[in-house]
C-alpha cells in the first residue's frame, strides 16, 4: 500500500498514521488532574517541613 506524496508531506496526516502507544490522551477530567497535582504538592511541602529538611 502506497500513500500519495501529498499525504507524506502533510504533518497532520502523518500524525494520524502513527500508532498510539497507550500514553495519556488529551481528553479527560483536567480539573481532577489539577486538584490531585496541587494536593500532591501540598503534601510533599508539609512532609518536607515536618522533617525539617527546609
Amino acid at each position: 500500500m502506497t500513500l500519495p506524496a501529498t499525504t507524506l508531506d502533510d504533518p497532520r496526516a502523518l500524525a494520524e498514521l502513527r500508532a498510539r502507544t497507550g500514553g495519556p490522551k488529551d481528553t479527560g477530567p483536567k480539573i481532577l488532574e489539577h486538584v490531585l497535582g496541587w494536593t500532591l504538592v501540598v503534601v510533599v511541602a508539609m512532609l518536607v517541613t515536618q522533617l525539617g529538611l527546609l
